[in-house]
């Protein structure tokens, strides 16, 4: 009896596999069934500025990486990749796997000019990108150096004018390229181009008058301003930095506009669930008030979006360039 008894715990003791393999099975099931955006991130993100480092891409992806690092609790790291009027940086995300690891500081003229201006663009917009949110606009003031004998556009219209191609426009970016030949086929001046890889290379030789006319959003030509180094004369959009600065538009040299809009994107195919994390957590981001003030110092409004509504600004805002690259033939090739 004492043997029964004693097999009997045995038995009762002894592991089951069925049950083992059963139990293994549901928590698998389990494991494998939490969204990925529960698991990410779970190591360092990389933000990639397709601009050097001083570029207002760079400043804005420091102000806006720091932030979400802080929300997601893991590092993000910002990687410069410069070249080929961003499109180098840019085309490094397009090849990254569709992970959320690997996102973009999309800056207008890498997501829209090089495809408007390359006739063999190595990207599109609507097919190579996974939009995630908008973070803000920026905007473009026209300033001269001191020495050009105007104070409004319409007095550097008329100068120009009389003197064709005695002047120069420094240009560190598409769009600076994009406004000032616009302005050039309204008003029917000539202007000598003179290209740099970016508005911190331009604006030394602005103040110096080795240029003497440049289209900028950096706040640090606004500064000078101020200061009377230079002077502004309208601008793309109104500016809350400069209130007074009348508008192309209002100044009386209708222009078509280019809503200067950034935005966060990742590779084409990314996961809808991690896309709604990163678009959830950036919105909250550009709503804390350090990190709006930052941005309002480089001249940046920031503002969110879903993922959806910066598609569709995207596609609007690529028309736009197109008509204009269209109107006045500018080039990449």
């Amino acid at each position: 009896m004492a043997g029964s008894v004693a097999g009997a715990r045995i038995g009762a003791g002894r592991p089951n596999v069925k049950d083992f393999f059963a139990g293994f099975a549901v928590a698998l099931l389990f494991l494998t069934s939490i969204p990925a955006s529960a698991q990410y991130p779970t190591k360092p993100i990389h933000l990639i500025v397709p601009f050097p480092a001083g570029a207002i891409s760079d400043s804005v992806g420091r102000i806006v990486g720091q932030a979400l690092s802080v929300r997601l609790a893991q590092p993000v790291v910002i990687d410069n990749k410069p070249g080929a009027d961003g499109a180098i940086g840019t085309l490094a995300v397009v090849k990254s796997p569709p992970d959320g690891y690997s996102l973009l500081v999309g800056a207008p003229s890498a997501i829209l000019g090089v495809p408007t201006l390359r006739k063999n663009a190595p990207y599109h917009p609507f097919t190579d990108f996974t939009s995630v949110t908008l973070i803000g606009r920026s905007n473009f003031l026209l300033y001269v150096h001191p020495s050009v004998p105007a104070k409004t556009l319409g007095e550097l219209i008329t100068y120009a004018r009389a003197n064709p191609e005695k002047l120069s426009y420094g240009s560190g970016n598409l769009i600076t390229i994009l406004a000032t030949s616009q302005l050039a086929r309204a008003t029917d001046i000539k202007l000598v181009h003179v290209p740099y890889k970016g508005d911190a290379q331009v604006i030394p030789d602005l103040l110096a008058g080795r240029v003497q006319v440049l289209f900028s959003s950096t706040v640090t030509a606004l500064t000078h301003a101020k200061e009377g180094k230079l002077r502004v004369l309208a601008a793309l959009q109104r500016s809350s930095l400069a209130p007074e600065v009348p508008t192309m538009t209002e100044a009386g040299i209708p222009i078509s506009l280019l809503d200067v809009i950034w935005g966060i994107y990742g590779p084409a195919k990314m996961p809808r669930d991690i896309v709604m994390r990163l678009s959830r957590e950036l919105n909250l981001v550009l709503q804390i008030p350090d990190v709006r003030a930052q941005l309002a110092r480089q001249g940046f409004e920031a503002e969110g979006s879903t993922p959806e509504q910066l598609a569709a600004f995207v596609k609007e805002q690529l028309d736009v360039w197109t008509r204009i690259a269209a109107e006045t033939g500018v080039t990449l090739d």
